[in-house]
């Protein structure tokens, strides 16, 4: 019987030291620490996919969040059954003591554990539903103020238009017009059809 601790973060850029120094602190041996830098809207991250196939009967799974096992909330219902009903393995969920499934076997420890369960992962899926609408928010109002997302678009230069004017006057090929405004050719393309 082995306790695995399972830690994820969203993004490269974020730090999962705070989660790991609860993990150790529970008593999560280093080496059995499984890291995942990726969403939590799915289950298909290659630490995760790792972990399940490690865990046998009797192991336990310390997380330090509901939020930090997933985001969606099917799917993270889906994966407690997984784990603890197929595979027969503990969960231990350090931020919520009501979600620790080596104790409370009884029916009344089940159903509470069940409930509280379902609440939080329907937090965790509501929260990152309005991320993504606060970033779209956000967007839209950088974009009101004349933010650029993306590439920035090339100088088009002073001899545009006479070259553009050679162009459609057919004097000049869409080629000879690109190399004269120093782009290429699929950037003229663009720009003709723009």
């Amino acid at each position: 019987m082995d306790t695995y601790g399972y830690v994820r973060v969203s993004t490269k850029g974020q730090n999962e030291d705070r989660q790991i120094i609860a993990l150790r602190e529970f008593g999560v041996k280093h080496d059995r620490i499984i890291l995942d830098k990726q969403s939590g809207k799915d289950f298909e991250r290659p630490g995760y996919q790792q972990l399940v196939r490690k865990l046998k009967a009797g192991d336990t799974l310390v997380i330090k969040s509901i939020d930090r096992l997933g985001r969606n909330y099917d799917e993270i219902l889906e994966q407690w059954r997984l784990l603890t009903r197929e595979k027969r393995t503990d969960i231990v969920v350090l931020d919520m003591p009501l979600l620790d499934t080596r104790q409370g076997r009884d029916l009344t420890g089940a159903l509470i554990a069940d409930i509280v369960l379902q609440l939080l992962s329907y937090v965790a899926q509501t929260e990152r539903e309005f991320n993504r609408q606060r970033q779209a928010e956000g967007i839209a109002a950088a974009k009101a103020r004349g933010v650029h997302f993306g590439r920035r678009f090339k100088d088009r230069g002073e001899d545009y238009e006479r070259v553009m004017s050679a162009w459609r006057r057919g004097e000049i090929s869409g080629r000879a017009a690109a190399k004269k405004l120093g782009v290429a050719h699929a950037t003229f393309q663009r720009w003709c059809k723009g």
